[in-house]
């Protein structure tokens, strides 16, 4: 399933809205506060809400979704909301990525994208891990499907796999570094052994002194343990069981016929309705 028009036109804007949700507070001066993004989670919530609805229309209008896509959508959040709680992100392990991946891989970005807000959605509610948190975690695994679905469709068989492996092992870090970027500049008294004496966000810094700051802190808090073990759970997945999932969710589109249009003739009319007229 394809990117449409009417679903670049949405999918850009708001993708370019939830990058500012991460990157604004190093263009304004913000002062460190122990409740970081709790008092706007809420409305950037809100504000999710009807970008996926808007996304799910303009796939419907331009042939991209229909009620059997939505159906299995609604299957795929389920799978993936019950596999997150086997890794829950302990040292890394998350296995709620690896079939996002191949599932837009399979059905498309606009596919991909809402994907990655539901089953964030829906393995929060499982987990108990709502809080100010989850719209920024909804939104980098709405990119990380959408991703998927962009990536160029001519590379089959163990290319295939070999490029879904990089991407798994890229969107591993940047969902870290992303996720860092969402409570960083809150927080203070990160000290290190570093050149200034301590890597937090400094209010009213030039952004490349903070960008510099923030690179030295997430190598050192979450790379090498955290996003490194995402890495690593979404190779091994994809190696062990992507081509299987690939050939089983490709199955599903052929069977769903998802994208053709039912076209109509004179031959169609069932041979027990002679009173209907052929037209």
């Amino acid at each position: 399933m394809r990117i449409g028009v009417r679903s670049a036109t949405v999918l850009a804007p708001a993708s370019a809205a939830g990058l500012m949700m991460f990157v604004w507070p190093l263009l304004v001066r913000v002062e460190p506060q122990s409740m970081q993004h709790g008092p706007d989670a809420p409305f950037v919530f809100i504000g999710i809400l009807p970008v996926l609805i808007v996304v799910v229309l303009a796939e419907l209008s331009e042939g991209g979704m229909d009620s059997k896509a939505l159906a299995l959508l609604g299957v795929l959040s389920a799978v993936n909301a019950a596999l997150r709680p086997l890794g829950a992100g302990t040292a890394g392990i998350e296995t709620v990525f690896f079939l996002l991946v191949l599932s837009g891989r399979v059905f498309g970005a606009g596919f991909g994208f809402v994907l990655g807000c539901t089953s964030l959605f829906a393995s929060a509610l499982l987990t108990a891990g709502v809080g100010p948190w989850l719209p920024f975690q909804m939104m980098c695994s709405a990119w990380i499907g959408m991703g998927a679905g962009l990536l160029p469709r001519r590379v089959t068989g163990r290319a295939e796999i070999a490029m879904l492996v990089g991407y798994g092992i890229v969107v591993a870090y940047l969902f870290g570094f992303l996720m860092n970027l969402w409570f960083w500049p809150f927080i203070t008294g990160a000290e290190v052994p570093y050149h200034d004496g301590h890597i937090s966000y400094v209010p009213g810094d030039p952004v490349g002194e903070n960008l510099h700051r923030f690179a030295v802190f997430t190598l050192l808090t979450s790379t090498a343990g955290w996003d490194t073990g995402r890495a690593i759970t979404n190779t091994v997945a994809i190696l062990l069981l992507g081509p299987a999932v690939l050939a089983t969710l490709r199955r599903a589109s052929r069977r769903a016929s998802f994208g053709v249009l039912p076209t109509f003739g004179s031959g169609d009319l069932p041979a027990a309705a002679p009173h209907l007229t052929r037209r």
